[in-house]
C-alpha cells in the first residue's frame, strides 16, 4: 500500500492532532482503564488529549473525576446519549478536539508507537480510517488448546486471515482503530441500538456497518489496517470458556443480520464470504491434520470452527427474521447532544464535574445501516 512520501508528508503527518477516546462502564475495570490511560500517555507521538467516557455509571464517573483531576490532557466525560458503546464512542468524538480520533478498549494497552503508526497515515488526504493489530493477554497466561485463531475476533482481537502489513479493509475494528473527523462529519457517528450495552449480550459490527456507510457517502475514501499498530488486549477467564464463544458468534449473527438488511447483503457479507469459503475450511483441515499428528487441541480447534460457524448461522437467521417482522433495530448515530443531556469534563481546580460550554455539533446520517 503506498502513499505520500518524503519530508512533505512527514510534516503533515507529525502534525496531526488525535484525540484518544476510552468508553468505560465498570469500576470492575479500575486498574485496567488507569493502564490504558497510562499507555497513551506513554506514547511516542503523543496525543492531544484522552477522553474517558463513563457510560450511565455516576459512581465511575466521580471516582475518575477524582483520579484525573490533575492530570493534563486527560478529560473525563458522562455519556450523552443512551446506554451502549457506540452512544460513548459518539459523546467523545463530539468533545474531541482533534483532527483524528483514535479508540482504544478500556481493558487493552497500546504499545509506544501506536498512535505514530496511526498518524503516518493521514498525510494522505484520502485515508478516512486506520486500524491496528489487537493481540489477546490471556488470563490464564496461554490460549486455550481449543480456541481457533481464526475466531480471536469472539475476544476483540485479530484473527487468522486479516490481512498482514498494510492494506486496505472493508472495515476497522472499533477497539484499535482511527478515523478522520471529516469521516464523522460525512456520515454520521456509530449506530446506537447495534453494538455493546455492558455486560449484556456482546453483540458488535457497529464499526462496520460505520465503515460500510462511510464508504458510500465518501467514494473516494481509503480506510487501511497497518499491523504495526499494537494494542493488548486483556481476555477474562469468563471468555476463554467456550460457552462464551457459543454466545458470541451467535451475537455475531444476529447483529450481522442488522447490517446486511441496513446496507444490503453484497455489502454488508462481503468480507464473510471469503472468510468463510476460505479461511475457515483452511482452519479446519489444519486442525483435523494436528489431531491426526497427535497435537493437542487439533480436534477441538476443528470442532469449535465448525460451531462457531453454525451459530453464527443461527443467529443471522433469527436476527433476519426479527429485522424483517420489525424493521431495522438501529440507527445511525448523530454527533451533537440530546435536549438537556450534558457533556462533562474534570475541573482540574476542584475536581467537580460540570458541564461543557462551546461544544460542536455536526450533521449525522439518517437512516443507518465484530467481526471485520
Amino acid at each position: 500500500m503506498n502513499g505520500p512520501a518524503g519530508p512533505v508528508a512527514a510534516s503533515v503527518a507529525a502534525s496531526v492532532a488525535i484525540s484518544v477516546v476510552i468508553c468505560v462502564y465498570t469500576e470492575d475495570r479500575w486498574d485496567d482503564i488507569r493502564a490504558a490511560v497510562d499507555s497513551v500517555r506513554a506514547q511516542s507521538r503523543p496525543a492531544l488529549e484522552t477522553l474517558l467516557v463513563v457510560d450511565h455509571n455516576p459512581a465511575l464517573l466521580e471516582r475518575l473525576a477524582r483520579a484525573f483531576r490533575e492530570t493534563a490532557g486527560v478529560r473525563v466525560l458522562a455519556n450523552a446519549g443512551p446506554r451502549g458503546l457506540s452512544a460513548g464512542r459518539n459523546t467523545g468524538i463530539a468533545a474531541a478536539r482533534g483532527e483524528v480520533i483514535a479508540f482504544l478498549d478500556d481493558d487493552a494497552v497500546a504499545e509506544r508507537d501506536w498512535l505514530a503508526r496511526f498518524a503516518g497515515h493521514y498525510a494522505d488526504p484520502r485515508v478516512m480510517a486506520v486500524g491496528g493489530r489487537t493481540e489477546p493477554l490471556w488470563a490464564s497466561g496461554r490460549r486455550p488448546v481449543w480456541f481457533p485463531e481464526e475466531f480471536d475476533w469472539v475476544v476483540g482481537c485479530t484473527y487468522r486471515g486479516q490481512p498482514a502489513g498494510v492494506a486496505r479493509v472493508r472495515n476497522v475494528l472499533g477497539g484499535n482503530a482511527s478515523f478522520r473527523r471529516t469521516a464523522f462529519d460525512a456520515a454520521g457517528g456509530f449506530a446506537t441500538g447495534i453494538g455493546r450495552d455492558g455486560d449484556k449480550r456482546p453483540l458488535g459490527c457497529e464499526e462496520t456497518e460505520l465503515c460500510i456507510r462511510l464508504a458510500h457517502t465518501v467514494p473516494e475514501a481509503m480506510l487501511l489496517l497497518d499491523d504495526r499498530a499494537v494494542i493488548h488486549h486483556r481476555v477474562p477467564g469468563v471468555r476463554e470458556r467456550f460457552g462464551y464463544f457459543r454466545t458470541r458468534t451467535y451475537a455475531e449473527g444476529l447483529s450481522k443480520a442488522l447490517v446486511a438488511r441496513s446496507v444490503g447483503a453484497a455489502k454488508g457479507l462481503e468480507s464473510e464470504r471469503r472468510y468463510a469459503t476460505r479461511v475457515l475450511p483452511s482452519g479446519v483441515a489444519r486442525g483435523l491434520r494436528d489431531a491426526l499428528l497427535a497435537r493437542p487441541g487439533g480436534a477441538g480447534r476443528a470442532g469449535a470452527i465448525v460451531a462457531g460457524v453454525l451459530t453464527a448461522a443461527g443467529g443471522y437467521v433469527v436476527g433476519s427474521v426479527r429485522a424483517r417482522r420489525a424493521g431495522t433495530a438501529f440507527e445511525a448515530g448523530r454527533i451533537e447532544p440530546a435536549e438537556g443531556d450534558a457533556v462533562t469534563e474534570t475541573v482540574k481546580s476542584t475536581g467537580a464535574v460540570v458541564p461543557v460550554g462551546g461544544r460542536r455539533e455536526r450533521p449525522g446520517a439518517e437512516g443507518g445501516g465484530g467481526r471485520g
